[in-house]
């Protein structure tokens, strides 16, 4: 059984219901629910997907990231959903895991809840025949103090990284990832 769109539907209420600053930034996501619910987590509906991220914190405020092959650039681990998810922290912990090697009972997710949901532009990439189109990434906060062996996916991974949560610039993520640590 797939992630659905009421499955959707229910983590962005529930998260609106914690952070009910970031309705406006996400209005694209609540457009594509009440537009597209039948495709929203295919990766060929271009006006705009649900994916789901990992942001694996250490005790001592470091964040992974990883280097993405194909946009070139530091992300946190994730991607797209794919038929076997049901979840969408599962699909966070499955990408995670395979982007990095990090094995799922060597974290514990913070809890139920998204610590931020971001709508991003990803560009045309003409040899997947793919349109620039929207992501609409659900980023899940997991915790570890497990030193980890990372195996990187060589097919989408180049690098990795530890980086200090506080030199983030993205907010409101920064500023949440921070509290985070206090907690």
């Amino acid at each position: 059984m797939t992630v659905t769109a009421q499955h959707i539907r229910d983590t962005l209420s529930r998260y609106l219901d914690r952070h009910p600053e970031d309705e406006g930034a996400l209005s694209a996501l609540t457009g594509s629910l009440a537009d597209t619910p039948d495709t929203i987590t295919s990766r060929k509906e271009f006006r705009g997907h649900a994916t789901a991220g990992a942001l694996l914190l250490r005790p001592d405020g470091h964040v992974l990231l990883i280097e993405h092959k194909a946009l070139g650039t530091w992300l946190f681990p994730g991607g797209h959903l794919e038929d076997t998810d049901t979840t969408l922290i599962g699909a966070a912990l499955r990408e995670l895991g395979e982007e990095t090697g990090i094995p799922a009972g060597s974290v514990t997710p913070a809890g139920p809840v998204p610590l931020h949901v971001d709508v991003h532009p990803i560009p045309a990439n003409p040899a997947k025949d793919e349109p620039v189109h929207q992501h609409y990434d659900f980023r899940y906060l997991f915790r570890t103090d497990t030193p980890h062996l990372i195996t990187l996916q060589a097919e989408e991974v180049t690098g990795c990284a530890w980086q200090p949560a506080g030199t983030l610039t993205a907010e409101p993520l920064r500023s949440r990832l921070l509290t985070a640590l206090t907690r």
